[in-house]
């Protein structure tokens, strides 16, 4: 599957790659640039994000947006997984009937986090799953 990704996100993409010295595979840019989602290559999140979350800091402080980090997975269910992180995703299981939807068994407790401010949690991953895997839906179960 080919992501189209714009412009202004490939420039996001290069700044951070400049600053952290990783390639981000995909960029979302929310709220007019005030939050970018930038998904990372598998195995590359600790570096982004750095000792004490240093480099990601930094990275905000130069880009002046709010930045969050996705990991990059194999699997649709381990990629939505990390899509809602931090909240702590008990499983979940892709449905493909007449649309492809993924439902999550979140922690009661972190239900939440999944969700996010205003639900921008829950949308940028159904965002990132539909861009990388083709899933219509995220809905928490």
């Amino acid at each position: 599957m080919r992501v189209e990704i714009s412009d202004e996100a490939r420039q996001y993409i290069g700044t951070f790659d400049d600053l952290v010295g990783v390639a981000p595979v995909d960029c979302l840019v929310e709220d007019d640039g005030d939050r970018l989602v930038f998904l990372l290559p598998a195995g590359e999140m600790a570096e982004a994000i750095g000792p004490g979350g240093r480099t990601v800091d930094r990275v905000e402080e130069q880009l002046g947006a709010e930045v969050e980090l996705v990991e990059n997975a194999d699997t649709p269910e381990a990629f939505v997984a990390n899509a809602l992180a931090p909240a702590a995703v008990r499983g979940v299981t892709v449905s493909r009937q007449n649309d492809v939807v993924a439902y999550v068994e979140v922690v009661d407790a972190d239900r939440g986090v999944a969700i996010g401010a205003g639900g921008r949690n829950i949308e940028a991953a159904r965002t990132l799953a539909k861009r990388h895997f083709d899933i219509d839906d995220v809905q928490l179960a």
